[in-house]
């Protein structure tokens, strides 16, 4: 007998095991939690584990600001080999001798922090014209994906054991850590591929907060929604103000001067969505919870 759905609203901080990718891992934890709608907030390559930070309901309209989070990564780098992805999933295409001293270790490392282009891998989820680029890479396809400006705020070489590099890295969005992985390689002479890969948290979310797929259950408690925003500030609206927005009716409060994107809350502290504060006090409502009070909600969100 099938278990029907329930509506959840709110965010869950997974451990994501190894082996699975992002989105069999959101399905896994929706079937567990019997969430109807879900959304997870940035891909995870399957050898990879830890931070993934899941959307249900409501929350799925945050999921936009997760995915542009600062993040950090601990990651194993095996020295000497190269891949064709970059992991140790790939086919190896090269083996070379590995003769690095520490200082040059360093300098190569340090040339990788702060704003640098980067090439993604050919096995990416990445898309042109459609499709992604691992697709074309499976069929021999040579295209790669054009270079990005990204961000690494800071890389920490935890350990060095033979052959094997272990960094802890703060880094951006749209950020590689295979890439890393392959161009330090490069860098150093020898080649390298990702070995072991976890992430360690994704903007404020950490693996201290994280839950293991095998414990998820109906049960489960989520995060508020909120909880995806709290680098936005808040605005606080009156009854009548709050009634308004969430009519979808844009509204003009004083004191506020920068524009950008705000939390809205009514005087009870009920949060209402997300809104775009614009010049003069004006607070455009862009994203309301459905539940909220005084939204109207559409016939196919009614219970």
């Amino acid at each position: 007998m099938k278990v029907p759905c329930v509506r959840r609203d709110g965010l869950l901080v997974l451990d994501k095991p190894p082996g699975l990718s992002s989105t069999q891992a959101l399905a896994q934890a929706r079937h567990r939690l019997r969430a109807c709608k879900g959304g997870h907030t940035g891909t995870l390559d399957p050898l990879a584990t830890g931070v993934l930070v899941l959307c249900f309901g409501e929350a799925t309209k945050a999921a936009s600001f997760l995915v542009d989070s600062d993040k950090r990564y601990r990651v194993a780098i095996a020295l000497g080999v190269s891949t064709t992805t970059y992991d140790r999933e790939g086919e190896v295409v090269a083996r070379r001798p590995v003769t690095v001293s520490d200082a040059a270790l360093r300098a190569a490392v340090g040339r990788f922090i702060g704003r640098i282009d980067q090439t993604p891998p050919r096995f990416s989820a990445i898309k042109q014209d459609g499709r992604p680029f691992y697709e074309r890479a499976r069929r021999g396809d040579e295209a790669r994906p054009a270079s990005r400006s990204v961000v690494v705020t800071g890389i920490e070489i935890i350990d060095r054991e033979d052959m094997m590099l272990t960094l802890d890295v703060a880094c951006g969005k749209g950020f590689y850590v295979r890439s890393l992985a392959h161009d330090l390689g490069e860098a150093l002479g020898c080649g390298g591929h990702v070995a072991e890969l976890r992430r360690l948290a994704v903007g404020r979310f950490t693996l201290d907060q994280a839950v293991a797929l095998t414990d998820v259950g109906p049960d489960t408690a989520l995060l508020e929604s909120d909880a995806a925003l709290t680098g936005l500030p808040s605005v606080v609206l009156p009854g009548f103000l709050a009634r308004a927005v969430m009519r979808g009716q844009g509204v003009h409060i004083g004191g506020r001067e920068q524009e950008g994107w705000v939390r809205l809350y009514d005087d009870s502290g009920v949060f209402l969505g997300i809104g775009w504060s614009a010049a003069a006090g004006e607070i455009r409502p862009k994203r309301l919870w459905i539940g909220a009070p005084g939204h109207v909600e559409p016939m196919d969100a009614r219970g």
